[in-house]
């Protein structure tokens, strides 16, 4: 190499380091939530009870929980990305506790009896920050407006309307964020 080829090389080396250096820290670093994932029981009147598996991830930007199960199965068939899916956890941080909520619209289109399977859900309401633990609590009761663990707002051809779940029990282990 000549040294006109050599200080381009070198400049193109240089430039391609810090561009790469520059959009891994803009990326954000990922954050390990321990356990990754959890169960807990869940009664979901018609669609069902059993077991749920609530995944859990940090993405250093992001929080989320995704959430599937083979025991709960759809009711209808689905479009991608038309229910709304809201999970309640409550949140203990220093010995307080108090509630967050993760929601969104994410899922894939889904036919009569398919398993449930939604997110990864966002966090939506409340905080959470390193050493925080989240979990399920069991709640008795028929799941209604009042008195719920998971709550899907439902559009499709027929209507809009909303289908309740509630945890009957405490995850398998608690979220550690």
């Amino acid at each position: 190499m000549n040294g006109f080829s050599t200080r381009r090389f070198t400049f193109t080396a240089i430039a391609a380091t810090g561009a790469l250096a520059a959009s891994l820290s803009l990326a954000g670093s990922a954050v390990a939530v321990a356990p990754a994932s959890a169960t807990a029981s869940y009664n979901c009147d018609a669609a069902g009870s059993g077991t749920i598996t609530l995944t859990a991830a940090d993405s250093g930007s992001g929080k989320t929980v995704r959430i599937d199960s083979t025991d709960i199965r759809t009711q209808f068939p689905l479009a991608a990305d038309t229910v709304t899916t809201t999970l309640k956890l409550q949140k203990t941080s220093g010995g307080a506790t108090s509630e967050v909520q993760f929601s969104g619209t994410v899922h894939d289109a889904a036919t009569t009896g398919d398993p449930l399977s939604f997110g990864p859900l966002p966090l939506s309401a409340g905080s959470l920050a390193a050493g925080d633990t989240t979990d399920s609590v069991a709640l008795t009761g028929t799941p209604s407006a009042s008195n719920w663990s998971v709550k899907f707002d439902v559009t499709n051809p027929a209507g809009t309307f909303t289908s309740y779940c509630t945890a009957t029990s405490n995850q398998s282990a608690a979220f550690t964020w």
